[in-house]
């Protein structure tokens, strides 16, 4: 694999050591055979690891298969995929509702991972960075290389990866509202989480009211932090469990209403600012 990449305009400058270990995150044993192979190029020109990187200085990596091995991931159906943004380095695409994103089992083959497999095969393998629920849908990153990885997992989690999210409700929310309650595990259905003050992780879920009528609300919410059924679990510990949520709601009844609308982020590479809408959305 070749990468090239041409360093943005507010870039500071650095060493080659520092871009690979401290900005790009690359593991020791991958930067140990970039320099042995001399698979680092500034400006097209051989280099060491304490020449200096400056902005506007054009980047060209080369790695080897074998320094990220690949697992197998089934091959699904392409056709499955809508695509809301792509490039060389990751892919945004619009999950369906009742979908898993990825499997939990070797043999499973009709995931949203193993679809875009199928999408993007032979040359290029899928990396999750994060996931949605089976019954929620709705706009979701992946890597296109290991490379890229873990800076989007680090995006992710100093919050740089906006995400909002469309929710409908039972009842009526009168005004916005920020929910701090920190999630831990059920121990009577391992299936679901609770509120947790002791022993749970914090979760901050922002919501803001676009929409009411007598008997449920339409909200937008937005993440601080990313805990599983984080939106689902916080809604129903005020009252207000989603439509069609078949673990937090007394009467399910229909899809989950449940739609990550928009995600937004900065290039790690380019400094491009990406904002993509999942439409057609729940309202």
């Amino acid at each position: 694999m070749k990468f090239t990449m041409t360093l943005p305009d507010h870039f500071a400058e650095m060493t080659v050591k520092d871009l690979l270990e401290e900005e790009w995150l690359v593991p020791r044993k991958v930067r140990h055979f970039i320099r042995t192979r001399k698979g680092l190029l500034i400006n097209g020109e051989p280099c060491h690891f304490q020449s200096f990187v400056h902005a506007g200085d054009v980047i060209t990596i080369s790695i080897e298969a074998s320094d990220y091995p690949e697992r197998t991931i089934l091959l699904g159906d392409k056709k499955q995929i809508e695509v809301l943004y792509e490039d060389e380095h990751l892919i945004i695409v619009n999950k369906p509702y009742g979908m898993k994103t990825h499997p939990n089992q070797p043999d499973e083959a009709d995931t949203l991972l193993n679809h875009l497999a199928a999408y993007l095969a032979p040359a290029v393998q899928p990396h999750v960075v994060h996931r949605l629920d089976k019954e929620t849908s709705g706009a979701i990153l992946f890597a296109k290389n290991p490379f890229v990885l873990p800076i989007l997992g680090r995006l992710l989690e100093q919050k740089k990866i906006y995400r909002r999210y469309q929710a409908v409700v039972h009842g009526a929310i009168k005004k916005d509202l920020t929910i701090n309650k920190k999630i831990g595990r059920d121990r009577h259905d391992r299936r679901k989480r609770r509120i947790d003050p002791k022993g749970g992780k914090p979760a901050i879920t922002h919501v803001t009211v676009a929409k009411q009528s007598p008997n449920q609300t339409m909200v937008f919410c937005q993440l601080d932090t990313g805990r599983t059924h984080q939106i689902r679990v916080h809604l129903a510990s005020i009252g207000h469990p989603l439509i069609g949520d078949p673990l937090y709601s007394r009467n399910p009844h229909g899809r989950l209403m449940l739609h990550a609308y928009e995600l937004h982020l900065r290039h790690p590479f380019t400094d491009q600012e990406i904002a993509v809408q999942a439409l057609p959305g729940l309202w």
